[in-house]
């Protein structure tokens, strides 16, 4: 009781206001994520955890292991394109390289609905290239087309890559070249070099990128939609569909499982990086490789990719002026017309969708940006054990598919009971925001913790020592300090709920379709035009987003532009720290 009385006593105001905040933001934690994987698990016990059975001898295990497989090889291709390409802007001098390093992360900026659905209409059976091929050397446009499994993995690669180019660009630029010299110095050659020096130390990076790679792949549902591949998030929702909860339940909880096994996995290796990655030294600028036929190799194969990567976007743009049941056999659209936007912005039941989207994804930032910043101002001022459980805790999300939050939400709320404070969601507008909420609540949670970690806690205790009290401190000196990184991470939330298609499709109420769903609605019903319309506003939006997020996060970095640089290759960093939607 001493000891007690004694604990009591040595507390602070600002202790005890943080244990305080903490219980309202525990008690949210566990309503809307933990509370709903749990009743998911429940419920996939049901009948005696007979739905389980289907992964011993039914389809769901095939299904699991097509996943994974499809997982592990897109982590390959994804890894060769994205540290390829990192290795080429940042070691090759070539005319257009700036250019490339713009478009290299344009990927980003593609809502994954309508990413998907424009690598269909370019490399699909009937897509825009296999006719070409067919009109030129006269070969048939199956035997070229990427269909199935083959055009899951084309997706994946050119939509997943910016996880190894990031972290791949990121090593390189902080390598050692002095080191590189002394190997070299020592009679080795440079695929020697590489071999025992700048790949040992780009490990890191590897792992990291694959793990994003391998988490995201295999909650990946909209290419395996498009192209028919029976994944296991297609199999969750199928499930769903045909009123078999039981089974659904059963496949989100072996999802979920694997998902957040990878989830602590990565966080156990960059912790691990973090404790045995210091060094000795101060690393020297990098010497680009200048060569004349160095940079001819470098500089086509630089127009190729930025082909590939312009390609996407560029259908996205001519579709959205294609007139609606004309485009059948042609190589290309035969007519175009403005109709398709001025639809959207003049029919009250065609703006619906960007309304329900935009209104609804702003209620989730809304509630991302109150959650995700006094989580993260806890997690950091929390004095003793605990800290790290509310930080696993709302980062749950990051490492469930769409699906699986999707039918987490169903299983919750679908009836009252006082864990849910005997609300019913399903069937109701509320749900949409309720799900962009528990899915992106982690962006804004890890934005407000990267530009806490960069704040002195010194300087709340000279406000206290002064007389302001923890909330006025909270308020007046803490969050004016945060808000760039919060106002990006908030940005970043609401335009992946503006995008967001892979939990709406489980769970939005049928007069409300949201735009993701009403692109596919769109597409499904022959309306190409006006799908691809309202897919082009989307990606302008994320477009703009991420520039204005990027500008926030450094906002020095286009005054640095106009400077004279270096050969000291320098990335984007902030972008890599970021959870991107599953296609």
């Amino acid at each position: 009781m001493n000891r007690l009385t004694a604990r009591r006593s040595s507390l602070t105001a600002s202790d005890r206001f943080v244990y305080v905040l903490a219980l309202p933001i525990l008690a949210i934690l566990l309503l809307y994520i933990v509370f709903p994987m749990f009743a998911t698990l429940f419920t996939s016990l049901g009948e005696g955890g007979s739905a389980y059975g289907d992964f011993s001898d039914g389809s769901s295990q095939a299904a699991l292991l097509l996943s994974v497989g499809i997982s592990l090889v897109s982590v390959l291709t994804a890894g060769v394109v994205g540290g390829g390409l990192a290795v080429l802007l940042t070691r090759f001098d070539f005319p257009g390289r700036g250019v490339l390093k713009v478009f290299a992360l344009l990927p980003m900026a593609l809502p994954p609905l309508i990413g998907a659905l424009s690598f269909y209409y370019l490399y699909g059976p009937s897509g825009i290239m296999p006719r070409l091929l067919q009109a030129l050397v006269g070969v048939s446009p199956n035997s070229v087309a990427f269909d199935g499994v083959a055009g899951v993995l084309l997706v994946h690669t050119l939509t997943m890559y910016p996880y190894f180019y990031l972290a791949v660009s990121a090593g390189l630029a902080g390598s050692d070249a002095s080191l590189e010299e002394a190997s070299m110095n020592l009679g080795a050659n440079r695929a020697t070099m590489w071999r025992t020096v700048l790949l040992p130390m780009l490990t890191p990076a590897l792992v990291s990128g694959a793990l994003l790679t391998f988490m995201v792949s295999m909650a990946s549902f909209t290419a395996p939609q498009f192209y028919n591949v029976n994944t296991l998030t297609m199999r969750i929702v199928a499930s769903k569909t045909s009123g078999d909860y039981e089974l659904a339940a059963a496949q989100s909880t072996v999802l979920s499982v694997v998902s957040i096994l990878f989830l602590l996995l990565m966080r156990w290796y960059q912790n691990r990086r973090l404790a045995s990655s210091a060094s000795k030294g101060t690393p020297q600028a990098l010497k680009v490789v200048r060569g004349v036929l160095s940079r001819t190799l470098a500089a086509v194969g630089s127009l190729v990719v930025v082909l590939i990567l312009v390609a996407p976007v560029a259908a996205i743009l001519l579709l959205a002026f294609t007139v609606d049941g004309t485009w059948t056999t042609q190589i290309l659209p035969p007519q175009y017309t403005f109709a398709n936007f001025v639809e959207i912005f003049s029919d009250p039941r065609s703006m619906r969708p960007l309304l329900v989207s935009s209104q609804m994804s702003g209620l989730a930032m809304i509630g991302s940006l109150v959650v995700g910043v006094l989580t993260a101002w806890v997690v950091a001022r929390w004095k003793g054990k605990g800290a790290g459980m509310l930080d696993v805790m709302i980062m749950l999300p990051w490492a469930l598919p769409g699906t699986v939050v999707g039918i987490n939400i169903v299983t919750a709320f679908a009836s009252p009971t006082p864990f849910n404070l005997g609300q019913v969601f399903v069937g109701t507008l509320w749900i949409l925001p309720l799900a962009y909420f528990i899915r992106f609540v982690p962006l804004v949670f890890r934005n407000a913790a990267a530009s806490l970690a960069q704040i002195d806690p010194s300087v709340e205790e000279a406000a206290q020592s002064l007389g302001a009290g923890p909330w006025r401190t909270l308020r007046t000196i803490t969050l004016p300090l945060m808000a760039r990184g919060v106002i990006a991470g908030a940005l970043l939330a609401f335009v992946q709920g503006f995008g967001e298609y892979v939990a709406s499709v489980v769970v939005y109420p049928a007069r409300y379709a949201p735009l993701s769903v009403e692109i596919y609605n769109r597409q499904y019903a022959n309306e190409l035009g006006s799908a691809f319309a309202y897919g082009s506003l989307q990606m302008v939006a994320i477009l703009v987003v991420l520039i204005i997020s990027e500008a926030l996060q450094d906002p020095g970095r286009l005054r640095r532009a106009r400077k004279p640089k270096s050969f000291i290759a320098t990335q984007p960093t902030s972008l890599a720290t970021q959870p991107v939607a599953a296609v």
